[in-house]
């Protein structure tokens, strides 16, 4: 049914679903509620979301401030991304440490992000799309990010090429800027 797999960083798992496939093309399931409470993965899941992507993009580094925070499982299901989770649980062992996977339509992995974590992705293919589920809907008055380049953070993206951003994203704050009280 599915894989789950721990990651470097307590509670982000990478999840391979078990692919049935042949000549007429593939069936998997993405989620069974009770297979991921058995496996850790407790969030009641209230919103998807559908994100679409062109070449070069770079979305991120994005959370929710508390009470709002979100818990994510991402899916690529058009072209690659390589998906980054950042922990901002500030009292975590791995406070400003970081997971990154790649995700696209041939893997058919997904990636569990826990609440108190920020999340971003850079699409290494002509276009990348999307499909993720929140553990709470979006409350605009507390979106929040963290520049994509933080030297404190220093995610290393995995590219050659400058990435498309977004105003938003440019103007981002540092780690060491943000508020406390919007961590977890």
């Amino acid at each position: 049914m599915f894989e789950f797999i721990k990651q470097d960083i307590e509670d982000v798992i990478l999840v391979k679903p078990k692919i049935y496939g042949d000549n007429r093309g593939f069936f998997a399931e993405t989620y069974k509620k009770s297979v991921f409470i058995e496996n850790g993965i407790v969030d009641e899941f209230v919103q998807d979301n559908h994100s679409k992507s062109s070449a070069h993009v770079l979305r991120g580094l994005h959370y929710q401030a508390k009470p709002y925070g979100q818990a994510k499982l991402v899916r690529c299901t058009k072209g690659r991304i390589y998906d980054v989770a950042v922990d901002l649980r500030f009292n975590s062992k791995t406070f400003a440490k970081y997971v990154k996977v790649e995700l696209s339509e041939e893997n058919k992995q997904m990636l569990y992000i826990p609440n108190g974590f920020a999340h971003g992705f850079v699409v290494l293919s002509d276009e990348a799309e999307l499909l993720y589920k929140t553990s709470s809907e979006y409350a605009p008055d507390y979106d929040r990010g963290v520049l994509w380049n933080d030297e404190t953070i220093n995610v290393n993206w995995g590219i050659d090429f400058e990435p498309v951003l977004s105003e938003k994203d440019t103007k981002q704050p540092k780690l060491s800027e943000i508020n406390k009280e919007d961590l977890f």
